[in-house]
């Protein structure tokens, strides 16, 4: 895959912008007041992604030598690189593509099995090493699961091959090291942070890696400080509709998830919201009026003091027919509504570009370009 922006500029005898601010104890405050703008050595990859049908976002990757690709969820709600292996005959891993570590030369069997749970499925198999790219990115005796079984639908009519996670390491499977930090580690990226552009279209979403590209978004990024680094978390202070408050009334806390698709919150206040929107169930969804996608007003998540609208033809989705429309709020599993914690999925994240910062513990958020 084409790399769009990577800067590499030798190293020669003059000392670096960042060394000599380093020197005159300067760096951090700069690196603060210019969040990483295209500083010397610095080296910033843009990945491309596709939207299929505004319900994931996909990538290709490649694992092994030579390489096999394979087509994944950059998902900042887990941690885990995992890909179907030749020796799974679940249906979700006969539809996709699978890896073959007999066919990679530099391929490594640790020998150890492993289980992952989602919201949509489970996964199991065993853990193996070997070379993976992201585009130009290259990350060497890289961990991964070779699944041998896959429950779940989303898994079975998914359109991705895999899952890479991009959490915290307390996150990932014990004693595994994540794709991010290896790719640190490793020199591929010079600084911890990577950031997400995701279109409406088909083409022109992206993941970014080492910095951010300021072409994606507009206006200057607000910074908000992580409140727990396991999930992406952040402190929500309240969700409104004209000027009601129906969500997070005393402050709760939301992830930031790209592996999800709508925007999830307690059974009430998902009700709530949806009787003010005289949203109708039907099945597992809620139907809407197709004419509230022009006279809805926006819905305001305010985060950290500042106002984040999302507006109606965002949280208001059509079908693929253009016939019906259908809220895009969905009410949480029960094991996770007790902690009132709500997940800013893609629906939110279409709005928003946004910055995963690693080395300082925070998100930012600017309105996507």
């Amino acid at each position: 895959m084409a790399l769009l922006g990577f800067v590499q500029i030798p190293l020669t005898k003059v000392k670096s912008v960042r060394e000599s601010l380093r020197e005159k104890g300067l760096l951090k405050n700069f690196l603060k007041e210019h969040p990483y703008k295209m500083i010397q050595n610095q080296k910033i990859a843009c990945h491309p992604l596709r939207n299929y049908l505004d319900m994931a976002y996909v990538g290709n990757i490649t694992i092994g030598t030579p390489p096999q690709q394979f087509s994944v969820v950059f998902d900042t709600g887990s941690a885990d690189l995992w890909v179907p292996s030749v020796y799974c005959k679940s249906k979700a891993c006969v539809t996709h593509r699978s890896f073959n570590p007999s066919h990679s030369s530099t391929f490594r069997l640790p020998g150890k099995n492993f289980e992952l749970k989602y919201g949509s499925g489970k996964i199991s198999g065993f853990l193996g090493y070997d070379t993976v790219w992201i585009g130009s990115l290259r990350t060497m005796n890289q961990v991964f699961g070779l699944s041998q079984l896959e429950t779940g639908e989303a898994f079975e009519h998914g359109v991705f091959d895999g899952l890479l996670g991009l959490g915290f390491p307390s996150l990932a499977l014990k004693g595994t090291t994540p794709i991010f930090d290896n790719l640190k580690k490793q020199g591929q990226i010079s600084e911890p942070v990577f950031a997400f552009y995701l279109s409406t279209k088909e083409e022109g979403s992206a993941v970014i890696f080492g910095g951010v590209d300021r072409s994606f978004y507009k206006g200057e990024l607000k910074w908000v400080p992580l409140t727990k680094p396991n999930y992406w978390q952040i402190a929500l202070d309240r969700i409104t509709w004209r000027g009601q408050i129906f969500g997070c009334p005393r402050g709760c806390q939301a992830i930031v998830d790209t592996g999800t698709t709508y925007l999830l919150g307690p059974h009430a206040e998902v009700d709530k919201i949806h009787s003010l929107m005289n949203a109708v169930p039907l099945q597992e969804e809620y139907l809407v009026h197709c004419n509230a996608r022009d006279t809805y007003p926006d819905i305001i998540f305010t985060i950290n003091n500042v106002d984040y609208p999302v507006p109606a033809h965002a949280y208001i989705r059509k079908d693929a027919n253009d016939i019906l429309c259908y809220s895009t709020f969905e009410a949480m599993a029960d094991t996770l509504t007790k902690s009132q914690t709500w997940i800013l999925g893609d629906v939110f994240l279409k709005v928003y570009f946004t910055v995963f910062d690693r080395g300082q513990n925070r998100i930012g958020l600017a309105r996507a370009a």
